[in-house]
């Protein structure tokens, strides 16, 4: 019995002390789980792209002599508003610059139109419908990554547009000739402007769709394009008009701007990594 006494304070007393020296221990460092890394995207590549819009044109114009170009009247501003769709394609480069977050790129785009407004003229006055119809860019742009999936950008570049042939009215409001009313036999024929335009927007990566390489682009363009002298037609026979001025044939000098903001789905080809 004594033996057992003494045995069992002896793995009291030892117990004890590994109690006491276990509470002076540090406890085990926690054992963290390291999320995976976020998946690496790269821009570089090409991708097609379509997308709608809303765009609006404007124009200072004037009647004149033609030949001679001689202004008639004073500048007035005439415009139109639309529907537009557009489709494109471009090639994009991510560059190593400021830790691959600037991106450069060429593309080209098309616009279906169809942007209409009123025409008139204070000199001859003359009214009618008049019509944009298309245009084409060809350009490029540079982009900054604020995330891995979501670029700004700014582009520009060369364009070109169409507008259809203007058919004119009498208005009776003319203030240097052509007084009357109802058609007049004339028109002011389709023509191609060309000149320039400046841009930019967002373009994000859908990653939560599970169509892989699809991007959401929101952009909003202006394009500014060189005067036109267009003369005025007699629709009858093609020939250019002198009935505003007898001793003259007359035309009207035409001036564009074009406004366009677009939202487009974009497929990249390689989208999902270099």
């Amino acid at each position: 019995m004594k033996k057992l006494l003494i045995g069992s304070a002896t793995f009291i007393a030892f117990a004890a002390f590994g109690f006491a020296h276990a509470a002076d221990m540090a406890p085990p460092a926690p054992v963290y789980f390291k999320a995976p890394p976020p998946p690496v995207y790269s821009w570089t590549g090409c991708y097609i792209n379509g997308g709608v819009g809303y765009g609006m044109w404007n124009q200072d114009h004037n009647a004149e002599t033609y030949p001679g170009l001689v202004a008639l009247d004073q500048s007035s501003t005439t415009g139109g508003r639309g529907w537009l769709g557009r489709v494109g394609a471009g090639c994009d480069y991510q560059t190593p610059l400021f830790n691959n977050r600037v991106v450069i790129g060429v593309f080209g785009d098309y616009d279906f139109m169809g942007l209409s407004g009123n025409f008139g003229d204070i000199y001859n006055g003359l009214v009618g419908n008049e019509n944009e119809s298309g245009a084409w860019y060809v350009g490029g742009r540079v982009g900054y990554l604020v995330t891995p999936t979501l670029l700004t950008f700014f582009d520009g570049g060369y364009t070109e547009t169409h507008f259809d042939q203007v058919n004119l009215s009498y208005a009776g409001t003319g203030v240097g000739c052509c007084l009357g009313s109802g058609p007049a036999g004339l028109n002011l024929p389709a023509t191609t402007y060309s000149g320039w335009f400046l841009g930019g927007g967002v373009e994000y990566a859908l990653t939560w769709l599970p169509i892989p390489g699809l991007f959401w682009r929101n952009e909003y363009r202006f394009s500014s394009y060189s005067a036109q002298d267009v003369p005025l037609i007699t629709t009858s026979t093609g020939a250019i008009s002198s009935y505003c001025l007898a001793s003259s044939p007359c035309a009207e000098h035409m001036q564009k701007y074009v406004q366009t903001a677009t939202t487009s789905l974009v497929w990249r080809f390689n989208f999902g990594g270099n």
